[in-house]
């Protein structure tokens, strides 16, 4: 099943606006994802921004939900990270997900950032499947 990384920023937002996310599907519970951390990514410190990590890990992870879910949507619920390392300009950042549980509701996971071999980021989260036609979403509700 493993692939080519794709790029999935692909229409204007944040993600785009931010350098894009390229993602591939390993196997039916595992994922990758990667970016490439530019200037506008960094704190002051000089290293990358924990809130661009964590919406890398938003972003990587909730497409590995929605595919793990059929390409159903899929909101985050919760998502739980760790700070463990640094990146800086230049860097190729790589996530891994594993999908630890997919219900018909709600999909768990564990996701690793990783640059230069060591772990920088790690998280665990849950997302919500959306049921376009049961959802009251966009009806004001």
């Amino acid at each position: 099943m493993s692939k080519e990384f794709e790029q999935i920023s692909l229409k204007p937002g944040f993600m785009k606006h931010n350098g894009g996310i390229l993602f591939r599907n390993i196997s039916e519970n595992e994922y990758e994802f990667k970016s490439i951390i530019n200037e506008n990514h960094l704190n002051a410190a000089g290293i990358t921004h924990g809130g661009y990590l964590s919406a890398l890990v938003d972003a990587g992870a909730g497409t590995a939900a929605h595919r793990s879910a059929e390409n159903a949507p899929c909101v985050t619920i919760s998502l739980d990270l760790k700070f463990i390392g640094v990146s800086k300009v230049g860097d190729e950042i790589i996530g891994k997900v594993k999908i630890l549980k997919k219900t018909k509701t709600l999909v768990f996971l564990f996701c690793e950032l990783r640059s230069n071999n060591k772990i920088i980021t790690s998280a665990s989260g849950v997302w919500k499947i959306i049921n376009i036609k049961s959802s009251k979403l966009g009806q004001g509700g």
